[in-house]
C-alpha cells in the first residue's frame, strides 16, 4: 500500500528494522512473506515499517529460537497486539510454555553434566 511523503516520517526502512533487531534484511523480508510483518510502500516502492517492527522482529527471533513455527507465531500475534486471549489461545500459550520449560530443564541437566566433567577434569590437570 503506497503512503504519502508526510506519512513516511513515522515509518522506517527495512535496513533500519534489520539493524535495530540484529537480523539480516533477508530475515525481515522472510517475516513479511510469512505474514508476520506488514510493510507499506513509499512512493518510490521502498518497504516501510512501523517503529514497533524492531520489537516484533526481536520477538520473532526469540520465538523461532524457542522452537515455534511461523504458523504458531502468527497465532500468537493477536495476543501480542490486543493483550487479550480467548480460552483456545491461553491453552496454546500454556502448551508452548510447558514445551519450552521442558527444554530448559533438559538444557539445565546437560549443563550440570558438563559442570561435573569440568570439575573432574580440573582436578587432573
Amino acid at each position: 500500500m503506497p503512503v504519502t511523503e508526510a506519512a513516511t516520517e513515522q515509518l522506517i526502512r527495512i535496513g533500519e528494522v534489520a539493524r535495530g533487531a540484529g537480523v539480516s534484511v533477508r530475515a525481515v523480508r522472510y517475516y513479511e512473506q510469512q505474514g508476520l510483518l506488514v510493510a507499506e510502500r513509499s512512493p518510490a516502492g521502498q518497504r516501510l515499517y512501523r517503529q514497533d517492527a524492531i520489537v516484533l522482529v526481536r520477538f520473532f527471533q526469540q520465538m523461532f529460537g524457542a522452537g515455534l513455527t511461523s504458523r504458531r507465531i502468527t497465532e500468537l500475534l493477536p495476543c501480542w497486539d490486543s493483550g487479550h486471549t480467548d480460552a483456545h489461545q491461553r491453552a496454546m500459550l500454556r502448551v508452548e510454555r510447558d514445551r519450552i520449560q521442558a527444554k530448559i530443564n533438559e538444557l539445565e541437566a546437560a549443563l550440570g553434566r558438563l559442570d561435573e566433567i569440568i570439575a573432574i577434569t580440573n582436578t587432573h590437570s
